[in-house]
């Protein structure tokens, strides 16, 4: 939510959700509008509605009776909420699991950023964004910078102006500086829920009109953390096991808060951590924990996969004219063969939009076509599931 979707899809062979793809997963992405000034009354209830109608959406495209979520850091909080929001109104049944990655909603011990905020630095930072109707990506990124400024400050500082060197491409650094802003409303909130901990406190905080109590999630769970985390200290982010109902596997990957995430199989430097319990105090977790060579994506994916529908064979389909830009299917034979791609739709209206990541025009570069866009979106529909169940990414 603070930052673009594209992150789990950064690069050929960095992208977890073509890593997903590749393992017969059916993969969705809620790519998040940039809010200006005229979005400024968005708040989380606004997200959580975009959620809650993409995960519809999902289940009416794939036909399936349940969608797996897998979110992270600010969307993790906003996913969390919505997942006990489905089990207030009795539809928790239509979630199959929930997967967390850097999120922190236990905010007790929530690292530098939350140690530096009080009551009236609070007061301050929102009635700026308020001023202004949203919260500047740049102003937000520059915070960041400052946790760790010998990395993300001074070391370009000496790079780039004292010895005049061009910093070597990085896709994640990339990223990082794209930053999106945030609307004034749900910048409140977040705020708000931190200075009380309200996650922590059944039915201090709502989503949608209903009391949020994350023990009553009692679904499985999958929650992921950094080691090296300066965002999201992954002792906080353990804390997430405490608070949900259900089953919870707690990995705790090597690197960062963005590096923990994209960590693809081909890392050879790759490492996570797990045990076999989730006992109150994170050090007696540590202290039990095994450590596993390579990188979390796959334990992952064999995780959602023991909990999914089963996979199906690829869906066989005609393609009309009008599905294609440029007006042709472009195929040798005239058929498209759809195996678990990611998929698109649109909410038309609201802070988010379900759309198709660049994983799909890799999928399909042995068409003669020169179309940059899938066919489902071009043709304003979604093909089905060939597997009994979809993820959706938030």
């Amino acid at each position: 939510m603070i930052n673009k979707f594209y992150i789990t899809d950064l690069a050929p062979g960095r992208s977890m959700i073509e890593y997903l793809v590749s393992q017969g997963h059916q993969v969705f992405v809620i790519s998040w509008r940039n809010p200006d000034a005229r979005h400024r009354d968005w708040d989380l209830d606004s997200y959580g509605s975009a959620i809650a109608s993409a995960l519809g959406a999902v289940r009416s495209i794939c036909q399936a009776p349940q969608v797996s979520i897998c979110a992270l850091c600010s969307g993790g909080v906003a996913a969390a909420m919505v997942a006990a929001h489905l089990s207030a109104v009795g539809k928790l049944g239509e979630l199959g699991t929930l997967c967390l990655g850097v999120t922190v909603l236990d905010q007790a011990q929530a690292g530098t950023a939350a140690a530096m905020i009080d009551r009236r630095t609070a007061a301050l930072a929102m009635a700026a964004s308020r001023s202004r109707g949203y919260l500047d990506g740049s102003s937000l990124a520059e915070v960041f910078a400052w946790l760790r400024p010998n990395d993300l400050i001074w070391n370009y500082w000496v790079n780039n102006y004292l010895q005049g060197k061009t910093p070597p491409p990085f896709d994640i650094l990339y990223w990082n500086a794209d930053t999106t802003r945030l609307p004034a409303a749900v910048h409140r909130d977040f705020i708000e829920i931190a200075l009380s901990n309200a996650l922590t406190k059944p039915g201090e905080a709502t989503m949608l009109g209903s009391p949020v109590d994350l023990s009553k999630v009692d679904i499985d769970s999958y929650v992921v953390a950094g080691i090296a985390d300066h965002l999201c200290p992954w002792q906080s982010c353990y804390r997430t096991t405490q608070l949900l109902g259900g089953s919870t596997r707690f990995v705790l990957s090597t690197s960062g808060h963005i590096a923990s995430m994209v960590n693809p199989p081909t890392n050879p430097k790759a490492t996570f951590q797990t045990a076999p319990d989730n006992p109150p105090d994170p050090r007696d977790w540590l202290r039990a924990a095994r450590t596993v060579p390579g990188s979390w994506w796959p334990d992952y994916s064999a995780w959602l996969a023991e909990r999914s529908g089963g996979r199906g064979e690829p869906l066989k389909r005609k393609c009309a004219a009008s599905s294609w830009p440029g007006g042709s299917c472009g195929s040798r034979s005239g058929m498209v063969t759809a195996p678990a791609l990611p998929c698109c739709c649109s909410t038309a209206s609201g802070p988010a939009s379900t759309c198709c990541s660049r994983s799909w025009t890799r999928s399909i570069r042995r068409s003669r076509s020169s179309a940059s866009m899938c066919p489902a979106w071009a043709a304003r529909r979604c093909l089905p599931s060939p597997t009994g169940s979809a993820a959706c990414a938030a």
